[in-house]
């Protein structure tokens, strides 16, 4: 058949141009690397438990977990486990479990820092470590940041692709009102949003009295739907869609 033929030849004049090569993309014995989860690091202000569920950092970690169980990694540490959050990172980096980090694994991060008040100091101070290691991170957020001793928390570091900053201006404690680009070519500030409590009071029940009492801008700003409404959904423009149905809060 003259149709038969036409074919056979084409197939044959493709394996001989092919000369039994295998594309670049598909190397013998290679494996692709597996992928690591994307990793969201929360961190608490004060001396507040990484547990305590009256909090929106807990809140939020509770919703993102609820909406993404696999794939994304979301855990919330004291703001003195700074260590142990950089560990926890560096481990679930390590893809192929060899107990380094591969230039491809390093590269491949994809990790997302939020804290409230001493807890945003964290986050920039983590966010500088992990430069150091040569790790990108997709994102930082600042919430009433309140920088700790020998500790910068407004410049951001070059490997951070975008930063957000919330901060209110009254009280004992005031948070950072402004966040700057280490180098503007890498890193790209998304605001710094000002919340001014003494116009729009928000109530914090839950809250210890201490803390309503003497830090009362501090703790609203801690427990405003508004603020975490805006980090939850940056936090969520990173993240892939959710393995199960669920709405931002």
């Amino acid at each position: 058949m003259p149709g038969s033929a036409h074919l056979l030849s084409f197939i044959l004049s493709v394996l001989l141009a092919s000369d039994g090569a295998i594309p670049p993309s598909v190397a013998p014995g290679a494996e692709p690397l597996a992928m690591s989860p994307v990793i969201v690091i929360g961190f608490l202000g004060g001396f507040v438990k990484h547990d305590n569920v009256v909090h929106s950092e807990v809140q939020l970690a509770a919703h993102l977990r609820q909406d993404y169980p696999l794939g994304v990694q979301v855990q919330v540490f004291e703001n003195h486990r700074r260590e142990k959050a950089h560990e926890q990172i560096l481990r679930l980096l390590d893809a192929d479990n060899d107990g380094t980090l591969s230039a491809e694994e390093k590269q491949q991060a994809r990790v997302i820092i939020y804290g409230h008040s001493w807890g945003g100091s964290e986050t920039v101070t983590l966010a500088r470590e992990l430069e150091k290691d040569g790790i990108p991170v997709l994102l930082t957020i600042q919430v009433d940041s309140i920088s700790k001793a020998n500790q910068n928390d407004r410049e951001i570091p070059t490997n951070v692709a975008q930063a957000a900053n919330f901060y209110q201006p009254n009280g004992l404690l005031r948070g950072r009102p402004e966040i700057r680009a280490a180098d503007t070519a890498h890193t790209q500030i998304i605001g710094n949003y000002r919340f001014d409590y003494k116009v729009l009071p928000i109530s914090c029940p839950l809250y210890p009295w201490f803390d309503r009492l003497f830090m009362k801008s501090h703790t609203e700003i801690e427990c405003d739907p508004r603020v975490w409404n805006q980090v939850e959904s940056l936090i969520r423009s990173k993240l892939p869609s959710p393995t199960r149905s669920g709405s931002a809060k």
